[in-house]
């Protein structure tokens, strides 16, 4: 099912422009970091200066509420940059991993392929030797016997190609268990930043609301 949504064209024509939409944002958010991060400098300096001398209640509480933005846009755009970096990387690894899961039913179907195509041989094979059994004849005998030496030549060739086949379908099945394990790790670390950002969130807004009042 969700093969058969990826694979509209409406996802092709947007991958061309994924990329450049990606790296657009990643500069707009490390500059609206580094921003952020002036501001803070900024007003912390300023507050530090402004309580020093004293001044009236008024201007210090308006470089209060100042540095509490600042450091407002700070969090906001620092984890907004983490967590799309984490969304990229989450999205790379589903890709690679639907890639290795294709590959593996292809492996998968090309070992039964071989498998049956073996036991073919294989009971070509043991009727050829029961006909052998039967017969006296020697020259049936010799060309049976080539025909033989031919048969179990092809079924040797047949198992080294289900050997090697076996093999890569043991190491895709091992790369695929990887990256299950891997976006699993992803997930869970996704799902800890969201709930230290909602908390983040929550205690930014009660803050906000005490300066209000």
């Amino acid at each position: 099912r969700w093969q058969k949504i990826f694979m509209f064209p409406l996802w092709s024509k947007m991958a061309v422009f994924w990329n450049k939409m990606f790296l657009t944002i990643i500069v707009l958010l490390i500059v609206l970091f580094l921003d952020a991060v002036r501001e803070v400098r900024k007003y912390s300096s300023v507050h530090v200066n402004e309580k020093a001398a004293n001044v009236n209640s008024s201007a210090f509480d308006h470089i209060q509420m100042k540095l509490f933005r600042s450091q407002r846009n700070l969090y906001l755009s620092g984890f907004s940059l983490f967590l799309w970096l984490v969304l990229r990387r989450t999205v790379t690894l589903l890709t690679q991993l639907a890639k290795e899961m294709a590959s593996h039913a292809a492996l998968e179907t090309q070992v039964n392929d071989a498998t049956e195509a073996a036991k073919k041989y294989m009971a070509e094979n043991e009727r050829l030797q029961e006909a052998l059994s039967g017969k006296g004849d020697s020259k049936k005998k010799e060309s049976t016997d080539a025909t033989e030496e031919k048969l179990k030549e092809e079924v040797e060739r047949l198992k080294a190609e289900l050997q090697k086949t076996s093999n890569a379908f043991h190491k895709a099945k091992t790369e695929v268990a990887a990256f299950k394990k891997q976006s699993e790790g992803l997930r869970r670390e996704y799902e800890h930043l969201m709930k230290e950002f909602e908390q983040l969130q929550q205690s930014l807004n009660k803050a906000e609301d005490k300066k209000d009042l």
